[in-house]
């Protein structure tokens, strides 16, 4: 199994966090956790599938998964090749008309998004190349000719800055009060340009830091009162919601 990660140009280093070329020659099943971006895929080999209730839906060659408050599960055939664009916080904005949050927890067709045409001739090109370095470069054009001139919204910027510095933790109430904007016109432009709710994208965020301090010394306990659950029944609910299991089992496994 391959997964090589390739950073940027200059021009698009503001919304894209990497570039990622993921091979793998086996059909497999794996679950994808929530992440804190959204994701763009270009399929050049084999196929790709999502399972939810035990239903397979086959996805298209290019597609794109906004932000989810679940974990996912897909399956890809063996063979299979992908270009995987993973987005800032606020990236994915500065290419698409369409607002974030109308992709929240769903994985669909770029041409959904984007011009058919435009989408239709980013596979046909990455068919017909060899290396990694053509393929992200034939990616990268078709981002900068998607590029718009918007400016960035500084204040879900520093929103973002904010949830990110406490570790998922803060208040929205106090988010709303360092960044002197009522809740409302707030949570309208953080989903605009984000993809979910400031509270969601924060769950996400205590999430992944969570993940990050399981294989550690600390106890399950200590991690659930350090990241500010009221108790451990919470924790476990939560935790569950994000893996499909509970955080001793998934431990068990590191």
């Amino acid at each position: 199994m391959k997964f090589d990660k390739h950073f940027p140009t200059e021009q698009l280093k503001p919304y894209i966090k990497y570039f990622a070329v993921s091979e793998n020659e086996l059909e497999s099943e794996y679950k994808v956790f929530p992440s804190s971006g959204l994701v763009i895929g270009f399929q050049y080999k084999g196929k790709l599938s999502t399972i939810k209730d035990h239903t397979e839906s086959k996805l298209t060659a290019a597609g794109v998964t906004g932000i989810s408050d679940s974990y996912k599960i897909f399956k890809n055939s063996n063979n299979i090749g992908s270009i995987l664009v993973f987005f800032t916080e606020t990236g994915f904005t500065h290419f698409a008309s369409h607002p974030a949050n109308e992709l929240f927890n769903l994985s669909i067709s770029l041409d959904n998004i984007f011009e058919k045409n435009g989408v239709a001739e980013v596979e046909e090109k990455l068919a017909n190349v060899t290396t990694d370095k053509q393929r992200i470069k034939i990616v990268e054009q078709f981002l900068l000719a998607q590029l718009k001139d918007i400016a960035t919204d500084k204040l879900i910027v520093e929103a973002v800055k904010l949830i990110y510095q406490s570790n998922g933790t803060i208040r929205i109430k106090e988010l709303n009060e360092k960044l002197f904007i009522s809740q409302s016109p707030f949570e309208k432009r953080f989903r605009k340009v984000v993809g979910t709710t400031a509270k969601k994208f924060a769950s996400i965020i205590r999430f992944n830091t969570i993940l990050n301090n399981l294989s550690g010394t600390k106890t399950l306990t200590e991690i659930c009162y350090e990241n500010n659950f009221f108790d451990q029944a919470h924790f476990i609910k939560d935790f569950k919601q994000f893996t499909g299991d509970t955080p001793e089992n998934f431990k068990r496994f590191l």
